[in-house]
C-alpha cells in the first residue's frame, strides 16, 4: 500500500481519504444496492479476509491539549485486489465484515481511472449528500433542545 500511496499526489490522497470515509460511514444497504447496480462487477481476490478487532480511540483535552486514551471501539477491516487492477482497503466501525469488504471493493474500483469519474458521480457524491443531509437533520433536532443559561449579577450596593 505504501508504494501506491507514495505514487499519488497530495490532492489524490486527500480525495481517497474522503471517499474512504464516505464508504465507511455509508449504510451496508446503500453499498449493497450500489454493488448490485454495477453493470459488470469485477472478480476479486481477498488479500486479507475481513477481520474484526479493537482499536484505541484517542482524544485531546479541549481539542488541542494533551492526548488521552478515550477507550476502545470495535472495527472491521478488509483488503481486496480486483482482477487486473489495484488493491482496495476497507475499515469500518463495528462488526460488519460485508461492509468492510464492500468498502474495500469500491476503494479499489475508485482507483481505476476508467471507472473513477462515473463511480464518484453515481455512488460517492449521493452517499456524501445523504450523510450531510442526515447530519444537518440531527443538528437541527439538537438545536431545538438547546438551553441558554445566563447569570444575573447582583450589585454590591
Amino acid at each position: 500500500m505504501s508504494r501506491q500511496i507514495s505514487d499519488l499526489s497530495e490532492a489524490t490522497v486527500a480525495e481517497r481519504q474522503a471517499w474512504m470515509a464516505t464508504l465507511a460511514k455509508a449504510s451496508l444497504a446503500d453499498l449493497e444496492t450500489a454493488w448490485s447496480g454495477l453493470a459488470s462487477p469485477p472478480g476479486f481476490t481477498r488479500l486479507r479476509p475481513a477481520e474484526t478487532g479493537l482499536v484505541m480511540v484517542r482524544g485531546r483535552i479541549s481539542g488541542s491539549g494533551q492526548p488521552f486514551n478515550l477507550g476502545e471501539m470495535t472495527m472491521t477491516r478488509a483488503a481486496v485486489r480486483i482482477e487486473h487492477g489495484p488493491t482496495g482497503f476497507g475499515h469500518v466501525a463495528g462488526r460488519s465484515t460485508r461492509h468492510a469488504e464492500l468498502a474495500a471493493l469500491f476503494d479499489a474500483l475508485l482507483q481505476d481511472p476508467a471507472r473513477h469519474d462515473a463511480l464518484i458521480e453515481t455512488i460517492i457524491q449521493p452517499l456524501a449528500a445523504r450523510a450531510e443531509a442526515e447530519q444537518t437533520r440531527k443538528a437541527s433536532e439538537v438545536a431545538a433542545t438547546r438551553v441558554d443559561f445566563f447569570t444575573l449579577v447582583r450589585g454590591e450596593n
